[in-house]
């Protein structure tokens, strides 16, 4: 079975559909907070693998079930943050799956 070291990711963008469906509470000013980040740090050996070997990363995921409609308090915003934390670099979010906004945070993004 190829694996991930079997195949040249290198300046390629790289789709990686991760479960993040994190559980998150509301804060005091109303922000989304996560309670549990087990997941993303579950992620990241894949995401790091990819990086390391040159790939330009692309994550998408889900969170809760919004059954087709935009929902707020299903935003992925904070996943993305706490994302970038732990990557230590700026983990942007797309506003659509494969619209021009997100179709250029890809373009602009560099490998690694």
């Amino acid at each position: 079975m190829r694996t991930l070291d079997d195949l040249d990711v290198a300046g390629k963008v790289v789709l990686v559909r991760s479960d993040l469906n994190v559980p998150l509470s509301t804060g005091e000013t109303g922000e989304r907070l996560i309670t549990d980040d087990g997941r993303i740090r579950a992620s990241l050996p894949t995401i790091n693998d990819l990086r390391a070997a040159g790939a330009k990363v692309v994550v998408i995921a889900h969170l809760g079930r919004p059954k087709g409609a935009s929902h707020s308090e299903l935003s992925l915003a904070p996943v993305a943050a706490r994302l970038g934390e732990l990557l230590g670099c700026p983990v942007p979010l797309g506003t659509d799956i494969t619209g021009p906004n997100t179709k250029a945070l890809i373009v602009a993004m560099d490998s690694g």
